[in-house]
């Protein structure tokens, strides 16, 4: 079986309750970046010894959270070991916005596996595109490069769209498929 790793930052509880539907989709294992932006040791072992890194974080000004964007500099010693090389890679986002600009954030997560020479799994799934679609619908953000998540900034993290959770699932389910095909 392979070791899948979901690696995010929360800010308020929405991430953290996508991260938790990635994971059991994926059957993989939660590591929080705590408020600070930091993994403790032990985490960053895990990290190396992961078949797949899948990350997750809120989409804050049009781009990651920086306690998300510290972990993603903290990576370069990852990065100068190439400890993450030809691992499989998939990524998420959450805004309060329906698009929040969290292409920015896909962007730079992307970006992020591909300098550590990771392989990127896309979301893989048709939008939810028709006049009778909503938002408890598979993929109603339309999403390609990865999971896109929307949750209303009055909203608890328990009101995360079902539709997204159930997105949320699926691609974990395909990081996984994935990774066990290359292994």
């Amino acid at each position: 079986m392979s070791k899948i790793l979901i690696v995010y930052h929360s800010g308020y509880g929405h991430t953290q309750r996508v991260a938790e539907a990635v994971a059991q989709g994926a059957g993989g294992e939660l590591l929080a970046i705590d408020s600070e932006g930091n993994l403790p040791e032990a985490a960053w072992e895990a990290l190396a010894a992961a078949d797949a890194i899948i990350f997750g974080t809120p989409t804050y000004m049009g781009g990651p959270s920086w306690q998300f964007k510290k972990f993603a500099d903290a990576s370069s010693k990852a990065w100068f070991g190439r400890l993450w090389q030809d691992k499989v890679f998939g990524g998420f986002t959450n805004s309060a916005s329906m698009n929040g600009d969290k292409a920015a954030t896909m962007i730079a997560l992307q970006t992020l596996a591909s300098q550590h020479g990771g392989l990127w799994v896309s979301l893989g799934l048709l939008p939810a595109n028709t006049k009778a679609a909503t938002r408890a619908d598979v993929n109603n953000l339309g999403g390609s490069v990865g999971l896109l998540v929307q949750t209303p900034a009055d909203a608890s993290a328990n009101e995360v769209p079902s539709g997204d959770l159930e997105t949320a699932r699926l691609y974990g389910a395909r990081v996984a498929a994935i990774t066990a095909r290359l292994r």
